[in-house]
């Protein structure tokens, strides 16, 4: 499903990210950890079209996606949410999920005038999936508020329903865990196996090893920028490579 391919990138200093490789078959959760500083982060961002790699190849689904824009490799069917989520604040929950979908009808200036009824059209089936993505993820009482009044917790699932709604292949999710309530982090670890289930893929960023044991086969240990250790959670946990990566 996803290739990465002797991936570096640099911002003028040693490589963040050196010659990093491995791949993601299709049907399974992978996690992806390491200490602060690691470059996971970054090599999300290359995954993700964020950052272009210096040099490497990614591909995804059979296609070479390194050097498209973020917009054209979220349509190719891979997305991504962010460790610190950033909705628009002053649009409802339901609202913010709706703008995922791409080349929406309303986008194009001239339909607004021509095409009013196909665009009320798609804008009802786009809110019934929103709705519906919404609901799933525990939020339906929430579809009318203001995103700036949910918690951070809440933040995240709103993102998860906007990657949700334009059906990704894939989802990159970054620090999913991070700062979430445990309530909420059971939802969250719950919904990601119920979508895998159904036929979503993940790679998770992550620091709660919980989540991780719990969820992720296989998982990608990073160290200074380089693949340490590729193995189930506990081969990882009983690795000394993995214990003087964290402890130093």
């Amino acid at each position: 499903m996803l290739l990465v391919e002797d991936l570096q990138k640099g911002f003028g200093g040693p490589p963040v990210v050196a010659g990093v490789s491995f791949a993601v078959p299709p049907g399974r959760i992978t996690g992806l950890i390491g200490p602060n500083g690691a470059g996971k982060t970054t090599l999300f961002n290359c995954i993700a079209g964020s950052l272009r790699p210096d040099s490497g190849r990614i591909s995804f689904g059979g296609q070479r996606i390194d050097g498209l824009r973020p917009d054209q490799i979220f349509g190719a069917g891979l997305a991504r949410t962010f460790q610190i989520p950033r909705p628009f604040a002053a649009m409802t929950v339901l609202e913010n999920v709706m703008t995922a979908p791409r080349h929406q009808l309303g986008e194009r200036f001239w339909a607004n005038w021509f095409a009013a009824s196909a665009i009320a059209a798609e804008e009802r089936r786009i809110a019934a999936r929103a709705r519906h993505w919404i609901d799933f993820l525990g939020l339906g009482h929430l579809t009318h508020e203001p995103a700036r009044l949910l918690s951070g917790g809440q933040r995240k699932l709103l993102e998860l329903a906007r990657a949700l709604v334009a059906e990704p292949r894939m989802i990159l999710l970054d620090e999913p865990a991070a700062g979430v309530a445990p309530p909420l982090l059971a939802t969250i670890m719950e919904r990601i196996a119920t979508l895998h289930e159904a036929g979503t893929d993940f790679l998770i960023i992550e620091h709660n090893m919980d989540l991780v044991a719990r969820l992720c086969r296989p998982v990608l240990v990073l160290a200074e920028g380089r693949l340490l250790l590729e193995g189930d959670p506990d081969e990882v946990r009983r690795d000394p490579r993995v214990m003087d990566a964290y402890l130093g």
